[in-house]
């Protein structure tokens, strides 16, 4: 997770990832090498508040769809997954007045740092 993590926040500008918050898990035992390369602060949540990762626990509900919890992803190509996540990202949210994810990336793209 961690190198995954690096290649994909890395690419983003910088106004875009002034931090991360991350649900506790093994996958980020190595968060404070995620903090010192990005550059940003790393937020883990309180065990057992789901509260606190709102839109991590609804992007799970969404991808139970494809993967049912158990699922061994490591059978999905890298383009399967690709995919998936544009389908969801073309998605239409009422948290966003329904624009999709992907409109809302693409302007966030465009604006300078303040």
């Amino acid at each position: 997770v961690t190198a995954a993590m690096l290649r994909e926040m890395g690419a983003l500008p910088e106004h875009l990832r002034r931090s991360i918050t991350w649900d506790r898990g093994t996958e980020i035992a190595q968060f404070d090498r995620i903090r010192m390369e990005l550059n940003a602060p790393v937020y883990l949540c309180d065990p057992h508040s789901p509260w606190q990762r709102g839109t991590n626990e609804n992007t799970n509900r969404l991808l139970r769809h494809w993967f049912p919890k158990g699922t061994d992803l490591s059978t999905h190509t890298a383009e399967d997954l690709a995919n998936i996540a544009q389908m969801l990202n073309q998605r239409p949210r009422p948290t966003l007045d329904l624009d999709t994810p992907a409109n809302r990336m693409a302007k966030l793209l465009e604006q300078t740092a303040a």
